[in-house]
């Protein structure tokens, strides 16, 4: 650790700070005097879950106290605190996944990243899924699960940095199975949009043809990956127009530009 704190040193009045990630177990007031001292401006906890019995199960090795406590401690010593949770993980469920957001939110942090679990191979989840005792979730419970995160963090001004794992070798040459697309972030998206045309339609409009206003920069969100809103919305009775209109909020949808 000291030896990449100090490969920094000649560089760090170029950067504002330096943003770094660890386990929520190892963090107190000693290594947090030494991150300063090195002008470490952001630390990430790899809190995965805020279910104990979840946490136990994956052998975590850490407690939900223990993302508590170094939240609180990291907070307190004036740092910027990240969060990195885990969707889908071995003996967790959609509510216990939303658990952890609502428990995230109550610790404030500034950041929050967010990544579906991927089953690789030669690993002890692999031995677990091909022996039936996990099951990873589909893509579409997932992008459900997620859109729905979004927008709890969303709500509470916290800023998700991070939506589905980057492409990687490693990836295709070793996932196994787990909710993974190239655009993730995408997908949640284009559902949150879905779920907003969908409320405001059955609200607002009786079934046939209407048109729908949205950000120019979300119409691509609006239509969805492969036009499925447009089928889904579709299939609910309404033959939509999609509208470029720069007085909609970006996310947001509206039956008048």
């Amino acid at each position: 650790m000291l030896s990449l704190l100090e490969a920094t040193v000649p560089y760090i009045d170029r950067f504002k700070g330096i943003r770094i990630s660890t386990r929520p177990d190892c963090i107190d007031e000693e290594i947090l005097n030494l991150l300063k001292k090195y002008k470490v401006t952001a630390i990430e906890l790899g809190a995965q879950s805020m279910d104990d019995f979840v946490l136990k199960a994956n052998n975590r090795g850490h407690s939900s106290m223990d993302v508590v406590n170094a939240s609180k401690l990291i907070k307190v010593n004036g740092i910027s605190l990240g969060l990195q949770m885990m969707t889908g993980l071995y003996q967790s469920t959609y509510e216990k996944d939303l658990y952890t957001a609502s428990q995230f939110i109550k610790l404030k942090p500034d950041t929050v990243r967010i990544y579906p679990t991927i089953v690789m191979k030669n690993t002890e989840l692999e031995r677990l899924y091909k022996s039936g005792e996990y099951s990873p979730n589909t893509l579409e419970t997932t992008v459900d699960l997620c859109s729905k995160l979004l927008g709890m963090f969303a709500d509470n001004d916290i800023s998700v940095i991070r939506l589905g794992l980057h492409h990687s070798e490693s990836l295709d040459n070793d996932m196994v199975a787990g909710a993974y697309h190239p655009a993730f972030k995408e997908l949640c998206e284009s559902k949150i949009m879905l779920d907003k045309a969908l409320s405001l339609l059955k609200e607002s409009y009786t079934q046939g043809e209407c048109k729908l206003y949205v950000s120019p920069s979300c119409v691509s969100k609006m239509i969805g990956n492969k036009r499925c809103n447009i089928e889904r919305l579709e299939e609910s009775g309404y033959i939509v127009k999609i509208i470029q209109s720069d007085k909609v909020p970006f996310m947001e949808v509206a039956l008048k530009g």
